[in-house]
């Protein structure tokens, strides 16, 4: 039987709550349809934004949303997207389904949206095809409470106060799409932008994002963290808050013709495999990081993640949208317990994306809206957030899957506690066997049980549907038992689960 040992008087770090962001780009039909409709739309909305979506969001409490891209960032003006809606200019989406851009969600909607959310702001600038000027006066109209061109062009367009931005990524993949940069040159401009991220409000600094790696590229992580470290005091962090890490579940390597929705047991296993994957990312890249910032004074940004499968049959290939079926909600679990126990050094993490695009949390269709699977294990792992991971351990674990040196365990886990109470949240990535774990505390402390859910569908590729929208969902959970100061606990094949107690 396995056996899940928890120290709950060893509390090893914070999981920040960031580390459940999300990621809403100008692609497809993530912004436009999905969360902003306009003021004039029959679909009940707050100015403009989608009434239901945001209920749900807020439902699962987002703490940071991270706009307006991706690819798109690095060629998005911002003042185009600023002023009289039928004075902004319009412009070809060149990375995303050749569609046109009207740019009637700009800045001041984005911050709309995010203060209906009660979340925290993440922009991304534009370095690729962008101007340190720019980037510059973006800063100062968003967050200078004094006057200024920028700031007096902010309160003209409606908005006296400034805005709150808690995060600012210079460049987006400047590696690929962002400007196909080779790591030193892009270092060298990363030293230059950020210069001109002015700290306009010292109550409410906002913390820079350096383009990181994509996926396994070492040599991007070591050239940019010496280049930014070169001739630097250690203080400064080497003028960066955080280094993104960009990576995509893909079963079969990039861009396969893998269906979201038809896999057999092979496939699923391959695709948690290559979520489970992201660890070994995390440490390398980690380490690499501690060469240079061994205090771990920089966090890792983890921006964009989650799976990338074939788009829905007869929708616009541009448009990424997909459907999302308990292999999502298992990529997700797994992803999610792997960013809790690194947060040493992840900081901050945003699955792509928030609505009808990639993994996305939330589905639209006119006036119709699911909360996909994905949703659903955002909503149950909500409790980690800003809770003090515990150090825990798995011992007596089989392998779900094996290929060659490729291993994948049955179970995963992360546990926290937050107010007295303790979260547990597991993983059962095998298709067909339910698994025995035996909890226990080494305290010995007799613990009562708050509450117990779990996720899980008839079969791994059930999914929900405009038709069926709740043929998956949270349900509570009473395969436990008690033994004395610790549980035993069945752990259903195919399911998340989350445990509290007190």
């Amino acid at each position: 039987m396995a056996r899940l040992v928890v120290d709950a008087n060893n509390k090893i770090g914070t999981i920040e709550p960031e580390i459940y962001g999300h990621f809403s780009e100008h692609l497809g039909r993530c912004i436009y349809e999905g969360i902003f409709v306009g003021e004039d739309s029959d679909i009940p909305n707050v100015n403009g934004m989608r009434k239901d979506v945001v209920d749900a969001l807020r439902e699962i409490e987002i703490p940071v949303l991270r706009w307006p891209g991706g690819c798109f960032a690095d060629e998005y003006h911002w003042k185009d997207g600023i002023g009289p809606k039928e004075e902004r200019k319009k412009m070809i989406n060149t990375n995303w389904g050749g569609v046109v851009e009207d740019n009637s969600f700009g800045t001041h909607e984005f911050m709309e949206l995010c203060r209906q959310l009660g979340c925290k702001t993440y922009i991304n600038g534009n370095v690729g095809s962008g101007t340190v000027r720019e980037m510059s006066e973006w800063i100062e109209y968003m967050t200078l409470g004094g006057t200024s061109p920028m700031a007096d062009k902010r309160k003209e367009n409606g908005h006296e106060e400034p805005f709150t931005v808690d995060y600012f990524g210079v460049g987006n993949e400047n590696w690929g799409c962002g400007g196909n940069m080779t790591p030193e040159y892009y270092a060298n401009e990363y030293r230059r932008y950020q210069s001109f991220i002015k700290q306009y409000n010292a109550d409410k600094p906002i913390r820079r994002i350096c383009c990181g790696a994509n996926s396994e590229d070492y040599y991007w992580t070591d050239e940019v963290m010496e280049a930014c470290y070169r001739h630097v005091d250690p203080a400064q962090h080497g003028f960066m808050d955080l280094l993104s890490l960009h990576y995509y579940t893909l079963p079969l390597g990039w861009l396969p013709k893998v269906s979201a929705t038809e896999f057999d047991d092979e496939l699923w296993y391959k695709t948690l495999w290559a979520a489970y994957h992201i660890e070994d990312l995390i440490r390398r890249h980690g380490a690499i990081m501690d060469k240079y910032d061994p205090e771990k004074k920089v966090g890792m940004s983890i921006d964009e993640w989650g799976t990338w499968f074939e788009v829905e049959p007869g929708t616009n290939p541009g448009f990424l949208y997909q459907q999302n079926t308990m292999r999502d909600a298992l990529v997700a679990g797994v992803s999610l317990n792997i960013f809790n126990k690194h947060c040493d050094r992840v900081k901050l993490a945003c699955i792509a994306q928030m609505v009808n695009v990639l993994q996305a949390v939330i589905l639209t269709d006119g006036d119709k809206m699911v909360k996909t699977p994905t949703w659903h294990v955002f909503r149950m792992f909500r409790h980690h957030q800003g809770a003090e991971l515990l150090l825990s351990s798995l011992t007596g674990v089989k392998d779900a899957y094996t290929d060659e040196d490729k291993k994948l365990p049955v179970l995963t886990e992360s546990v926290s506690v937050k107010d007295g109470v303790i979260t547990v949240t597991l993983n059962n990535l095998s298709t067909d066997t339910d698994e025995e774990l035996t909890i226990q505390f080494s305290d010995e402390v007799k613990r009562e049980v708050k509450e117990c859910n779990i996720l899980k569908g008839s079969d791994i590729r059930d999914k929900n549907t405009f038709e069926e929208p709740e043929k998956v969902g949270i349900k509570p959970y009473d395969g436990y038992r008690d033994e004395g100061c610790g549980l035993t606990l069945t752990v259903p094949a195919a399911s998340v689960i989350e445990l509290r107690l007190f």
